[in-house]
């Protein structure tokens, strides 16, 4: 970078901004994140994910947070199980001897989050800033507007923020659509204690049993806790279609059990026996490929550029590798602009191939013979 330290804000302070700012804070470039929460606490972070050697491993290497990982991480996690719509352990993969140092170990992705969130300096994090809009001042600055009436000039603006990125209207007119595939999220706590035979079939790590456009994923979090996925190819408004009140925990119960008759009674205890509820969450994603021109002094990272479905096993990694590869960008480079032209021309191509393998996940995933094809995709990859 030349001598003229550039003004730098992230907006979003999920798993990729937050590897941005660490890199570029290791290397003295002074750089300010800003997020909608209220805290670092406001709301949960989600499930577990595995992080890989090419792409979360090593941006986590380039942040000099290996070895703090490494102790946070499970590699037992590593397991995955493939059944059937009536039980029968179709596949049962555990992970490789070499999973903490070589493989794709797990980590829940709150742990993940307070391990960079620690490592940044007091303050970095601004809280409670929701971005209202991002006004270009012409000369490749722009001046934000949040929410709660702050306002912030920046050189280099990194949109981080998520699948509803307020940034990407700088760029792109694109907007998410629909999958066809509505997860409905539930959980069990102290699951091998209070539910044990659930616990025994979800094993170590993911159990998958998919099959007629229908399936569940469950999910070992840390803390005996495992998170479950009930996953439906339907439309998005499924619920009101079957005049079902998500508010209602009973009522969401009966439609799930409806949706599964005739499935194991076993897997059907993944909705029936739940210790938290039910959370709708249907899935996203953004056109492949998706492209936009240069723009001085702004661009985006993880789901805000190539927001895709859980199926690429990607998502957390690519937002990851993306923040380390921007910092070394702007390190690397002689002027703000250069380092986004360098950037992109990398991020890109990289996400439209991920995006594209994420698409055709989905498609396997859930469709009339998902069963057959599942086993077949995961026989040949493992």
């Amino acid at each position: 970078m030349s001598t003229s330290t550039p003004r730098i804000v992230i907006v979003g302070a999920g798993p990729g901004g937050l590897t941005c700012a660490r890199i570029l804070q290791l290397h003295d470039v002074p750089v300010t994140v800003y997020d909608l929460d209220s805290s670092r606490t406001a709301r949960n972070q989600g499930g577990t994910l595995d992080l890989h050697p090419d792409a979360g491993r090593h941006a986590l290497a380039e942040a000099a947070l290996l070895d703090a990982f490494l102790p946070l991480a499970r590699p037992e996690g590593g397991q995955l199980r493939l059944v059937s719509r009536a039980g029968e352990v179709l596949l049962d993969a555990g992970p490789p001897e070499t999973a903490t140092t070589e493989g794709n170990p797990e980590i829940d992705r709150g742990r993940l989050r307070d391990l960079l969130l620690d490592s940044l300096a007091p303050g970095t994090v601004r809280w409670g800033h929701r971005l209202e809009r991002a006004e270009p001042l012409g000369d490749g600055t722009h001046r934000l507007h949040f929410g709660n009436g702050a306002t912030a000039e920046t050189d280099l603006l990194i949109g981080a923020d998520g699948a509803w990125s307020t940034v990407r209207g700088l760029l792109s007119d694109a907007r998410p659509g629909y999958t066809g595939v509505t997860f409905v999220e539930t959980g069990l706590d102290d699951a091998d204690s209070r539910h044990p035979r659930l616990a025994a079939l979800t094993g170590n790590g993911t159990l998958m049993a998919l099959d007629d456009n229908r399936g569940f994923i469950a999910q070992r979090n840390s803390g005996g806790h495992i998170r479950v996925y009930a996953g439906l190819r339907t439309d998005e408004a499924w619920y009101r279609r079957a005049g079902v009140d998500l508010t209602d925990p009973g009522a969401v119960r009966a439609a799930l059990l409806a949706e599964f008759t005739g499935w194991s009674g076993d897997l059907l205890g993944y909705v029936s026996d739940t210790d938290t509820g039910y959370v709708n969450r249907p899935l996203y994603a953004l056109p492949v490929p998706h492209i936009w021109p240069h723009t001085p002094g702004v661009t985006l990272l993880g789901d805000a550029a190539h927001l895709m479905s859980p199926f690429s096993g990607r998502g957390a990694n690519l937002a990851m590798l993306d923040g380390a590869d921007l910092a070394r960008a702007v390190l690397d480079s002689p002027t703000v602009d250069a380092a986004v032209t360098a950037y992109e021309s990398v991020m890109l191509p990289r996400a439209a191939e991920a995006a594209e393998g994420a698409a055709e996940g989905i498609a396997g995933a859930f469709a009339p013979d998902s069963a057959e094809q599942t086993l077949a995709h995961l026989t040949a990859h493992r």
